[in-house]
Formats: C-alpha cells, structure tokens, sequence
C-alpha cells in the first residue's frame, strides 16, 4: 500500500479539484503537473515523464481524425442557431403524440444517428448538448432526465459502427489473438478484422439504444407536461416532411459516406457541414436569431419571415449537385490521374469537374445569405469557443494519463492482471472491472494500447476475439459516462446551462450506467449477440 501511496493521492486530488467547482480543464491538467513536482524531490516521480507532453500534445493538434471535431461542432451549432434541428425534433416528437415521452423517443432515435455519423465523443455531446436539451426543456422532461439521455446517448458512437474504439480495437484484438492462437499452438489462425468487430457490435449496440429508449419512456409515462410548459401544436404531413426529411437525408449522408468507404469521418464531417449550410440557408429566419417557439406563432407569420423561393431553390439544387457528385465517387467515375504526364479529362471527369464548381458556388451563395441573416458569424464565434473548451480538455487529460503512468499505474496494472489465478472467464471479468476503473482517469487509446496487449495474449487462447473486444467496447463506452471523471459529463458541462448543477448532470447518468452494465452482463452471458451476426456474414 505504501509503495502506491502517490497513486492514492493522486486519485483524492483530482476528486477534490472537480468537486471544489475549479474548472475541469485546469483540474484534469493542473493537479497532475502540481502533483508530479511535489512527488519529484521524494524520488516518486521522474520528471522526465514531462519532456514526452510536448510530443503528445503536437500529436493530438496534428491527428487528422481530431480535425473532424471543430466540423462536427459547427455542424450543430449552425443546426441550433438556425432551429432547424429542433423543428426537426418537434416534428419528430409531434408524430409520436407530442408529449415529454414522445420526443425523449424522437431525441433517442435521432441521437442515434448523429452519434453514429460521428464517432467522437466530445463533438457528439456538445451537438445534442445544443440541439436537443432546449427543447426537451420546452416541454417540461426534468432536467435530470434530459442530461442523462444526452450524455449517454452521446457515448452511443463509440460501440455503433462505424466507431473509432472498435477500429482501435481492432488492430490490438488482431495482434493479440494472433499471439495468443502461435502459443496455443495454432499457426495459422483465421485473422481478426474490423469488419468482423462492426458486425460483431451492431445487434449489442441496438440492444442498449432500446434498453435505453424503454428507461426513459419508462420513467416519464405517468409525467404530465407541465402548465407552464409550452405546447406542441398538430401540424400537416407536408409541414413534417418539410422539416425532418432534410436533416435525415444530411445525418444519413455523413453515415452512408463512411459505411460505403466513400469518405474518412474528417471527410464525413466536412460534407456534414456543407449539407448543413445548404439546409440552414433554405430554412433560415429572416430575423435571424430570434427566440421563436416553432409552431406558436401562425403558419403565415412564419412563411413570411422565409428566405425567398429562388434561394431555396438554389439550395435544393446545390444538394443535388453534391449527391451526384457522391454517385460518381462511388461508380468511380470522374477521377483525374494527377501521375500521368498529360492529363486529359474523359466525359466523367469534366462532369464531375462542372459539379464541383457549381456546389462551390452553391455554397458561396449560402454563406453570404446566412452572413446577411446573421446566423454565421454566431456560428463561428460559438465554435471556436466550444471547439477550444473540447481540446483542452483532450490535452489536460493526455497530461493526466502521462502523469499516472509515471507513477507507474501502468505497472501496477500490469502486475495485477498477470498475478491474476483462476480460467479465461475469470481473468475475462477481472479485466473488465480493471478497464472500468481505469476508465476514470485514463482516455480509452490508453486503455487499449495498455490492457489488450497485456491480457489478450492469455485471455484469446480461449476467447472469441470478437466477443472479447465487443465486451471491452461496452465497457469503455461505460466509463465515458462514470462520475466524477467520465468525459462525456466534462464535455455536457461545457455547454449545459448554469442552472443545470453539476450534481445533477452526475446522478442523471446513474441509471444509464446501471443499464450500459446490465447490457455488458447479458453480451458476457450469451456471447451470441455478439457472434452470431460476423459468423452469418463472413464466416
């Protein structure tokens, strides 16, 4: 116990700092460096740890995968400005009765699709942070309640394909499982892809969305909308498939383009932002800003604060230069080989060359209309603030994880896991519960890349690999969500109102925790789930 005693006030400091309201940026990167010198001249802490920050830090600012999340907040920050998501959750709501159950169903559903068109936790958050908290508050669903669904349903990402944990996890479950078969004996194993791990996760991560949707539609059954609580009025099937079929088509696009291989998440991410232009230009107030309850005023009032006919026009036909240009990327037509020593343009070339230069445009026309309407500038500004508040909380918690492996965490990890007796199923929970408390201090790269190259050489000898990296997927989404150091109530507390407590921000997420835990128990019990789906299509 002695020999781990910093390692004990280390994790009593940084749970003072959150507690004492000091902000989570400077707690997750402050205590650790004050921690780190203190510990230095009693010889347990090499400061030397330290030198590797700056190597970190260039790495996180230089990951072309982290550019997708300015992107990503744009995208709901032009969303939230605009009311174009929020008629669109309205709608959604109102289809299903209009009541608070009804559009916690229709924030479920459609969170669903944002998270797994975005892979990244802090941009998913901040996103339905934006969109869909004011409006479950419009109409009386508790506060608790709201903060909850957003967090977790926010983590969603991160277990439904496409995810960025299982692309991880992927390669290390490979490597692994490949170790682990040449020790057995078995030198020539069936390899281990990403593809089997998204099949393997996709029947598992739609059980926990429907886990989640009966708790929330559940618990607010018998809750009545409040008197004070501003009504969702009936409204016309044209009017619904005005607002919702747009942003479905903008959150399926982003989706479908890194499903079908057309596009990275960073591409993904900056077609989201070109949809959202266009569907925010067609759809802008000409007041701009304003407070409007969709559906209070008169549809006439509405229709006349309208962008004009033309412009909305030209923004339906500017998405429909870009979905050909996807539909030739896809056919593989109208692609230049820049390495030929002359370069001719074919039919599908000048095609999609005459595409491009009409979507700029296109897009042109919508920046200066929303510039005028006065959405942009707000939209930028709020981006860059949001953006900012994002990676320095990714670079306060790579300072954090630096730190607790040169107080050699790490090791002491290492030296439980393999001092570990018992069968693969024991040693299966054992490292689950580990990755679970490790979840509250470390970031889930650095889980991956310590434990499965740990334990996964041992465990895979008798373990299916994917239901082994499902399993761990599960549990890392869990830690996401644990208090006081899940990341995903970092990045709601960014951007959650004042009168929303911490506290409470913190026991909303309890229950999605029981019920992330609850579908890891059921997917440990019956491996099937996650199994079965790979075996059916590749064998």
């Amino acid at each position: 116990m002695i020999e781990h005693a910093w390692l004990i006030v280390f994790g009593i400091s940084l749970l003072a700092g959150i507690l004492s309201g000091i902000p989570v940026m400077l707690v997750l990167g402050g205590i650790p460096i004050l921690l780190a010198f203190i510990a230095a001249p009693f010889g347990g802490f090499d400061l030397g740890y330290l030198q590797a920050y700056p190597q970190r830090a260039f790495g996180v600012m230089s990951n072309s995968l982290l550019l997708a999340v300015p992107l990503f907040v744009m995208m709901g920050v032009l969303l939230e400005k605009s009311r174009v998501a929020e008629r669109m959750l309205m709608q959604v709501g109102r289809l299903l009765g209009g009541s608070p159950r009804a559009l916690v169903a229709a924030v479920l559903l459609i969170s669903t699709l944002i998270a797994a068109s975005t892979g990244i936790i802090g941009a998913t958050i901040v996103m339905l942070g934006l969109i869909s908290l004011p409006a479950m508050r419009r109409v009386g669903v508790p506060d608790g309640t709201a903060s909850g669904l957003i967090c977790a349903a926010g983590t969603l990402g991160q277990i439904i394909p496409p995810s960025i944990v299982l692309i991880l996890l992927g390669d290390q479950v490979a490597n692994a499982y490949l170790d682990a078969q040449q020790r057995a004996g078995n030198f020539a194993p069936d390899a281990v892809t990403v593809g089997d791990l998204f099949a393997g996760a996709l029947i598992p991560g739609l059980l926990l969305v429907g886990l989640y949707g009966i708790y929330v539609v559940g618990i607010l059954w018998k809750h009545e909308t409040p008197a004070s609580a501003e009504p969702l009025p009936e409204s016309r099937l044209s009017d619904v498939l005005r607002e919702i079929v747009p942003p479905i088509l903008l959150i399926l696009s982003v989706l479908g383009s890194v499903l079908a291989g057309v596009a990275t998440p960073t591409e993904a991410a900056a077609i989201g932002v070109a949809g959202t232009i266009l569907i925010t230009a067609a759809r802008v107030r000409a007041a701009g800003n304003e407070e409007v309850m969709p559906g209070v005023v008169s549809e006439e009032a509405l229709t006349a604060r309208l962008t004009p006919a033309w412009l909305r026009l030209a923004m339906s036909l500017t998405a429909a230069v870009a979905f050909g240009l996807v539909a030739l990327r896809m056919a593989g037509v109208g692609r230049v080989d820049l390495s030929a020593e002359n370069i001719a343009l074919d039919g599908g070339a000048a095609l999609a060359l005459g595409l491009t230069v009409l979507l700029v445009l296109g897009l042109a026309v919508a920046v200066i209309a929303l510039w005028r309407a006065g959405v942009m500038a707000a939209a930028l500004y709020e981006t860059v603030k949001v953006s900012a508040m994002i990676f320095g909380i990714i670079l306060a918690a790579s300072m954090l994880s630096l730190v607790f492996r040169g107080f050699e965490g790490d090791a002491w990890v290492h030296e439980v896991l393999t001092g570990l007796p018992g069968d693969h199923r024991t040693m299966l929970l054992f490292a689950l519960a580990v990755i679970f408390l490790m979840g509250f201090v470390l970031e889930f790269v650095e889980i991956v890349f310590i434990v499965v190259p740990l334990v996964g050489p041992i465990i895979l000898q008798d373990v299916d690999p994917v239901w082994f990296a499902v399993l761990i997927a599960l549990n890392l989404q869990t830690s996401f969500l644990t208090p006081p150091f899940g990341f995903a109530l970092f990045y709601y507390r960014s951007v959650a109102p004042p009168e929303i407590s911490t506290g409470t921000i913190y026991r909303s997420v309890i229950p999605f925790v029981l019920i992330q835990l609850a579908t890891l128990a059921i997917v440990f019990l019956w491996p099937d789930l996650a199994t079965w789906l790979p075996d059916m299509l590749f064998g």
